[in-house]
């Protein structure tokens, strides 16, 4: 007889999703994995925006949406007639936490802004993900990823140099904004154990970009140089880059001296080694350019596979080059169960990127599928202690829909290698 799965950490947590799209629906699955009950609340008439993110109409195929919205219950509710922001409401007196990407001042209008809430149930923990944050001469602003990583100045250092502006490859603003909320939610409700008093979480889109220019600021506030495109080289350390061999690139990492020395050693480069050029770090920052160039024309004598094992033998840290999919058929990369699979009552069997920290007490898990549109609505509800001629009349009058199909055998999870199509989305 196997073990009995532990609960998560955030067992018993109770957080009202009112997100759309990636940065508070990211949020709200970090925390649902973690074991915390997770009641995602959409509009009746089709959902939440990523559900149509798809090849096809159907909303309930789309990988957007299953991909954000793993571990939690859903109900269909119109926050815009006054009987369903009045369900909100019942089910915020109940909750520990409220999570919610609308622009700032917008729940307001149906009495669900966080000082309305917080007055019902001053212990709730209410978390806005937003463009700009709740204050501030932007704050009303709509905002996308896009928009945030040209404000914090993420363009403006990404891609080659003399290149056109370039994007990070992945929604990183939307995608960091969920994990500061996270962040900022765990800390609020440690505070909340603490003396019983809930309180507002604030993060946006551009915060979550300028706080990832670590080096770039530093380098800006202490020496006034302005950050500019370098590709995949380091601003204060080298040899650190994608190097090119006779078969494709390799990353190589020898960011300190003891790591440039044994690189020489493992390429067969006394003469690079012994070249005051490159002697020590602030040389070889100087002639970072050359440097390369001499590395390239070294590594260019073998396939990337005969560095690797040459370069691993010797402790210089490397790796490939990956694409999606080779990612996800690395040995390693398995075995640290980075894909887990779940079975969705209309989708059979879905991948999931697994969780990438591992609690060795209370482990996280992918307990089930995304919900279908308003899948859970009666028994939320019932829950909440509403009887089932009121569940009934609302759904009568189009102010709650569900959906009659059950949770489906998807609990397992199970690891596999897959090939998995990004989709970049935006909140």
């Amino acid at each position: 007889m196997s073990d009995p799965v532990p609960p998560g950490a955030l067992s018993g947590v109770r957080v009202l999703d009112l997100t759309q799209v990636m940065a508070g629906a990211y949020c709200s699955m970090l925390l649902a994995d973690m074991g915390a009950d997770v009641i995602k609340v959409e509009r009746p008439e089709g959902g939440d925006d990523t559900r149509r993110m798809s090849r096809g109409s159907d909303v309930e195929l789309s990988p957007a949406f299953n991909a954000m919205n793993r571990n939690k219950r859903g109900i269909a509710v119109d926050l815009k007639d006054p009987r369903g922001a009045d369900v909100v409401r019942r089910l915020a007196r109940g909750a520990d936490v409220l999570v919610e990407n609308f622009r700032p001042g917008l729940l307001d209008r149906f009495g669900l802004g966080q000082e309305a809430l917080r007055a019902e149930n001053p212990s709730l923990v209410y978390c806005s993900i937003s463009g700009f944050g709740a204050t501030g001469p932007y704050a009303g602003r709509g905002g996308y990823d896009l928009v945030a990583q040209a404000m914090s100045g993420l363009m403006s250092m990404t891609g080659e140099p003399d290149g056109a502006p370039a994007k990070v490859g992945v929604p990183i603003c939307d995608l960091n904004a969920g994990v500061f909320a996270a962040y900022g939610v765990l800390s609020a409700y440690i505070h909340r154990l603490r003396t019983g008093e809930g309180q507002f979480v604030d993060t946006s889109l551009l915060e979550s970009g300028i706080a990832y220019t670590v080096w770039e600021t530093a380098m800006f506030f202490s020496l006034g140089e302005v950050a500019r495109p370098m590709g995949s080289a380091h601003r204060l350390s080298a040899p650190y880059e994608a190097l090119p061999t006779a078969d494709g690139w390799i990353a190589i990492g020898a960011a300190n001296q003891r790591n440039w020395e044994r690189l020489c050693e493992a390429l067969g480069a006394g003469a690079l080694a012994a070249d005051p050029r490159f002697a020590d770090n602030p040389a070889r920052m100087k002639h970072r350019i050359e440097l390369a160039g001499e590395l390239a024309t070294l590594l260019r004598r073998r396939t990337t596979d005969q560095w690797l094992e040459v370069l691993h033998a010797a402790g210089v840290p490397s790796g490939p080059l990956y694409d999606i999919e080779q990612v996800y058929a690395d040995p390693h990369v398995q075995a640290r169960e980075m894909v887990v699979e779940t079975v969705h009552p209309r989708m059979g069997t879905v991948r999931h990127i697994g969780a990438p920290v591992k609690l060795s007490a209370t482990p996280s898990r992918v307990r089930r599928p995304a919900p279908l549109l308003g899948q859970h609505s009666r028994e939320v509800l019932a829950e909440a202690g509403m009887s089932p001629a009121e569940i009934d009349d609302l759904l009568s009058a189009g102010v709650l829909l569900t959906t009659p199909v059950g949770d489906g055998p998807g609990t397992d999870t199970r690891t596999a290698p897959t090939t998995l199509e990004p989709t970049e989305v935006s909140a």
